[in-house]
């Protein structure tokens, strides 16, 4: 007689009672256990992964396995069971991947009678010879197994692993349990971070570490989180942006420097903003616009090859071609363009604009704010394929260089993929006057009602009154970069732990 065991029903699904069942009947198994002298033992050395076991020896033939010993000696938790009379197959999966065990009364005598106990879950070790059964599986034919934690909870469904989308968020370790994708996405995450991190070492930067609590929050226009010092009395923030410190590493003699570091804004969420999220941040003394645009078309295209072999991708069910030259194009043609207009040069046309497309003018809004909104109204989300948008207002850009032939627009550049914002970067302003007077301008903004307008920061001031280089600096949400290259549709699905209602 065959008595076969598969995965349990997820959670949420499952009745209230039958759990409880489960529950009350493990904590049992577990109570009888810790009576034999069973404490999570941490003694068991793992010398062989799984994953890596089943490839190196996927083309072994069942006579090259009969004429050669193949140890192994591993640990990974029950995914599936089938127990019989005198043997039991089990799967085992860790983080490489998975094998097939076999356990049987003649290699283990008494012991099979516990094993056979051990529920979908439990985490165990083993150790024993590879063999292929008689439909050519490799397996583990197990000469030693011990149990090394015990698992109360039932895991989820085998082939339907969690469709409860708040469990998968709420309970990620369940979902990445059950779900290989996941753990492959996650993987893919990590890797994109490496391409990053690797080409930029290879162009010389410096990899460096700001502060994550803030005095006067900074480098950005949003809303901070604020926090309480208590030894020091003092109110901190967590920060925003890291940027007025990458910066500061400027003035002191650092030309290079970059920065994958959490931001925390105190503000709505969607499926692209999560209240903390990765940034990477670089500053390069010296830098060029131009030479900064190809660069971060190579990390763009680079970091989506490290993950899909190709540039060609499909994002959200459309097609999207990387491979091409990202087009440039200023934020006043792009508007002109779409709205029709032959004009678009001063405050009294840009109102103009506005008021023919109904937009609605707060009083506080200068020409620029209201040029940004009526950019992010009408354009923004129709930029799919990659779009650097240059020649922002400086009322909207109150860190960066203003352009020589055109003072009222900055040297600053947005990317767009898919209607979504992927990276701001600008030539810097390091004229301390006039950054001076921006900030000035923030407060006046502040005053009016813009909780995210800058505060005035003077210790940043008194860094640019010592002099920094030309430079150009750059911030990219690594977070959407890895939604574009894995086709995730929400910011919820490439962060492990993302903050929820």
């Amino acid at each position: 007689m065959v008595k076969s065991t598969t995965l349990l029903k997820q959670h949420s699904k499952m009745d209230t009672k039958d759990l409880n069942k489960i529950q009350k009947d493990r904590e049992e198994k577990l109570k009888k256990l810790r009576d034999a002298g069973f404490n999570f033992p941490n003694d068991f050395e793992k010398k062989d992964n799984l994953g890596d076991v089943a490839e190196q020896f996927s083309n072994e033939t069942k006579i090259d396995l009969e004429e050669k010993v193949v140890s192994v000696q591993s640990a990974g938790r029950i995914i599936f069971k089938r127990v019989m009379g005198k043997v039991s197959f089990m799967t085992l999966e860790d983080a490489s991947g998975r094998l097939q065990a076999y356990f049987s009364l003649d290699n283990l005598g008494d012991d099979l009678a516990q094993i056979k106990e051990w529920d979908l879950g439990d985490i165990v070790g083993i150790s024993g010879n590879l063999f292929r059964t008689k439909t050519e599986e490799l397996t583990i034919e197990v000469k030693e197994a011990k149990l090394l934690t015990k698992s109360l909870n039932p895991m989820p469904e085998k082939h339907k692993g969690i469709s409860n989308i708040e469990t998968i968020y709420r309970q990620r370790y369940i979902d990445l349990m059950s779900n290989q994708d996941s753990r492959e996405l996650f993987i893919k995450r990590n890797k994109i971070i490496q391409s990053l991190r690797k080409n930029l070492e290879e162009k010389g930067f410096l990899e460096v570490e700001t502060p994550m609590m803030h005095p006067i929050p900074g480098g950005a226009n949003a809303r901070p989180f604020e926090t309480h010092h208590n030894a020091l009395d003092k109110k901190l923030y967590l920060r925003i942006a890291p940027e007025l410190y990458l910066k500061r590493l400027l003035v002191g003699g650092f030309e290079k420097v970059f920065e994958i570091n959490r931001n925390f804004r105190n503000e709505g969420i969607s499926t692209i903003h999560n209240p903390e999220f990765t940034m990477l941040e670089f500053y390069e003394a010296y830098g060029k616009l131009d030479k900064t645009t190809a660069f971060i078309q190579k990390l763009i295209q680079d970091s989506v090859l490290e993950v899909n072999g190709t540039l060609k991708i499909v994002y959200d069910g459309t097609p999207l071609d990387l491979s091409n030259d990202f087009k440039v194009i200023s934020i006043k043609d792009l508007l002109k363009e779409k709205l029709g207009l032959n004009n678009l040069d001063t405050a009294e046309e840009i109102f103009d604009a506005a008021n023919k497309t109904g937009m609605k003018v707060k009083k506080s809004w200068g020409w620029g704010k209201v040029l940004l909104e009526l950019f992010e109204t009408h354009i923004e989300k129709d930029l799919w394929d990659p779009t650097f948008v240059k020649d922002y207002p400086y009322e909207v850009s109150p860190l960066s260089r203003r352009k020589d032939n055109d003072p009222d627009y900055t040297d600053r550049v947005e990317l767009f993929i898919g209607g979504r914002e992927f990276a701001n970067f600008f030539c810097e302003l390091n004229d301390p006057i006039d950054q001076e007077n921006r900030f000035d301008d923030q407060l006046k903004q502040k005053d009016l009602g813009d909780i995210e307008a800058m505060f005035f920061d003077e210790d940043y001031i008194n860094a640019l009154k010592h002099g920094m280089p030309p430079a150009v600096g750059v911030g990219i949400g690594i977070d959407r970069l890895i939604m574009l290259a894995t086709d995730s549709q929400s910011i919820r699905d490439v962060v492990l732990f993302p903050t929820l209602k």
